[in-house]
């Protein structure tokens, strides 16, 4: 692998991060398994609560590692690493598979499994394989059909319903949900079912968050890999105008552009990578990363933060990307927010 200091995304760095997921997409232990068990008859092995997703050590590492391999096929589609991925994606998007996942979901009391990052990721993983030139990716997608039927009818269900954000910086964040899926459902050429959920994500958006001013940033938190702040104005980045957000952040983040709330510029400090918790905060550089790097493009070339935004993306990848693989705790899913910041 390249330097992964390197902060332009270069084909060997790419693969680099591919190589990462394949080790541990079908890795099935050690795992840890979130499990709603209504007697002993559902005690069992995590590849047989989930035939698919049962790698990485929990589903939704898994899922979203399925996404970067695609991510990395579709960018470099005649390259050996889409070739593995072509091969993974036979051998375990299946009919049968999937009617095994879809079961795990619709069994009695498991409506909050994984809810919202891993649905949210899901459908991520859904967008990226519709877009992609392989026949055997946008055949995979064909073959999660009623998964995807599933989950985007669970959003639309469960969105409406949620009073109120989850703002914690963890995978019960709201706005990162709501930033994944709002991809998801503006793929061109939309089914009502994805018209129907782009609008009540977007309506969600204004409703939790349009009042937020002035900002406080009490962050990072002990596990936290979101920054509660920034994913914030990046889900309202994807649901209001562009005029209209623009008036919205500045109004959020007032003295952004004069490094205030500071601590939104520091990189957390990670005392010890085999912690799984700790070692969520890897996951905060890089995930304040992409968000500073994505809210910058949005804000566009004139707005005074711009450039602050960019250089605190820099510093926050610099402290994180060198550490992706050090331990099994960080190296099953890192790769895939290095990813998501390498690329915004």
């Amino acid at each position: 692998m390249s330097d992964l200091t390197s902060c332009f995304p270069d084909q060997t760095t790419l693969e680099g991060l591919a190589h990462m997921a394949l080790g541990h997409v079908e890795r099935e232990y050690p795992n840890l398994v979130t499990h709603m068990m209504r007697g002993a008859h559902d005690i069992a092995a995590p590849s047989t609560l989930h035939p698919i997703f049962y790698g990485s050590l929990d589903w939704h590492s898994c899922v979203h590692s399925y996404w970067l391999l695609v991510r990395v096929s579709r960018l470099y589609p005649t390259s050996e690493i889409a070739a593995r991925v072509q091969a993974l994606l036979q051998r375990n998007i299946t009919t049968e598979k999937v009617a095994g996942e879809l079961a795990y979901f619709q069994a009695p009391g498991r409506d909050g499994f994984e809810r919202p990052y891993g649905w949210a990721w899901f459908l991520k993983l859904v967008a990226e394989l519709e877009t992609s030139p392989h026949e055997a990716m946008q055949q995979a997608a064909q073959t999660l059909a009623p998964l995807i039927r599933f989950m985007t009818q669970a959003f639309l269900e469960f969105w409406p319903k949620q009073t109120y954000p989850i703002r914690t910086g963890t995978h019960y964040n709201s706005a990162f949900a709501g930033v994944m899926a709002l991809e998801y459902a503006r793929m061109p050429h939309q089914p009502p079912e994805r018209t129907a959920l782009e609008q009540v994500l977007c309506r969600r958006a204004r409703e939790w968050f349009d009042g937020d001013r002035g900002a406080q940033a009490w962050e990072p938190g002990g596990d936290e890999f979101l920054s509660p702040t920034l994913i914030e104005a990046l889900y309202m980045a994807h649901a209001l105008e562009p005029e209209a957000f623009r008036n919205w952040f500045d109004a959020f983040l007032p003295a952004l552009a004069s490094g205030q709330p500071e601590t939104l510029f520091i990189p957390a400090v990670v005392s010890d990578r085999s912690d799984g918790k700790i070692a969520h905060l890897d996951g905060l550089n890089l995930s304040r990363a992409w968000c500073f790097r994505s809210l910058a493009a949005r804000l566009g070339q004139e707005h005074p933060a711009r450039l602050r935004m960019q250089k605190s993306a820099e510093t926050h990848l610099a402290a994180a990307l060198s550490h992706l693989g050090e331990d099994y705790m960080g190296e099953h899913w890192l790769a895939t927010l290095a990813l998501l910041a390498l690329e915004a």
